[in-house]
């Protein structure tokens, strides 16, 4: 098959190009040559920006396409309406944050999504993301927009659209480091701070899992909404954490800390604290999405601890120089730890 991919170059856009060529397909990049432009020299890439200079998609062909990187829907629906004569599928990387509001106990494909008023959509168009993690750039509008980016594609190619409602996408090549931050902190050993509840749930798939499934349905030009997160049996805090000691061989010594003291010390969850939602913030979408159908339709996990070791790899061969985008830094570890131990004390 001849695939289009709209990105490419970082990390779900990565590991697609990786699985496609894996698979022995034809694969062209469309996009800004902005981030890893000398990356997969054998694939044709092409130079645009969908935003407006789409002219290098004029009066090519191909069999399917893979949007990894839609966040307004206006532009959504544009890309989606020039490919429409070019390509016979669409596949649209959608994310479970379109349930941000959700307060069903548990979340599948039929759950309602998040509206947005007309003006919010405006407001959005008007944004320019900025730094490894786009969704933070539009905040409690992202799921939002990726509801009306879904329907945007399905207007412009009705029956022809994968949308792929992903949840927290893990392993190599993470620029946000949320997943990260776990095994890289669990290698250097030593008290380390958990937190929250032990047994708060919590879900992530691979990036190859997803990226590999994507490619499969795209072969077998299936369409549709499918949530996409993982793993296929119950993962809580604790067990991400233990799963990351046993395949790195970590002695770290977990101290649970909880929710109350880290938001009184004002940490930041999710980013500053990776995985960690307190429980008062917490929504289903987050960790109790349904995927069986996704699961039905082919949807395989490799083991937590390949993931680990693979990312703890990948991550020791950045340079130290790197900057980190998640994680606490280890002075403000130490004082949190610290601080805990002595209130623990005070009322004891």
């Amino acid at each position: 098959m001849k695939i289009l991919i709209i990105g490419g170059t970082v990390f779900l856009g990565r590991h697609l190009v990786l699985a496609a060529l894996a698979r022995g397909h034809e694969v062209t990049l469309f996009n800004r040559g902005q981030r890893e432009p000398l990356l997969f020299p054998e694939v044709e890439k092409l130079r645009g920006d969908r935003t407006g200079r789409m002219e290098a998609l004029r009066g090519r062909g191909w069999d399917a396409a893979i949007d990894t990187c839609g966040y307004v829907p206006g532009v959504v629906r544009a890309s989606a309406e020039l490919l429409a004569g070019s390509i016979e599928h669409y596949t649209f990387i959608s994310s479970i944050s379109v349930y941000h509001d959700s307060t069903a106990s548990v979340v599948d494909e039929s759950t309602p999504v998040n509206p947005l008023t007309e003006k919010e959509v405006r407001d959005a168009a008007e944004i320019k993301p900025a730094g490894p993690i786009i969704a933070a750039s539009y905040g409690e509008m992202y799921g939002g927009l990726k509801a009306l980016c879904e329907r945007a594609a399905e207007e412009a190619m009705p029956g022809c659209v994968l949308n792929v409602r992903a949840g927290l996408i893990v392993g190599p090549y993470d620029y946000s480091d949320r997943f990260t931050y776990w095994p890289t902190r669990l290698s250097r050993g030593g008290e380390t701070l958990a937190p929250g509840q032990p047994l708060s749930p919590k879900q992530l798939i691979d990036v190859r899992d997803l990226s590999e499934w994507i490619v499969r349905m795209i072969e077998t030009r299936g369409t549709g909404i499918f949530n996409a997160t993982g793993p296929d049996y119950e993962l809580t805090m604790k067990g991400v954490l233990d799963e990351c000691q046993r395949a790195i061989g970590s002695d770290a010594r977990l101290t649970w800390v909880s929710d109350e003291f880290l938001l009184e010390a004002e940490v930041a969850p999710w980013s500053e604290m990776p995985l960690w939602m307190p429980e008062k913030y917490s929504r289903p979408a987050f960790s109790r999405t349904n995927c069986e159908k996704a699961v039905a339709a082919g949807l395989v996990f490799r083991p937590l601890a390949q993931t680990a070791r693979d990312t703890l790899a990948w991550d020791a061969g950045r340079p130290a120089s790197v900057k980190r985008h998640a994680g606490l830094q280890v002075l403000k570890e130490i004082q949190l730890l610290r601080a805990w131990h002595e209130r623990s004390v005070g009322e004891g």
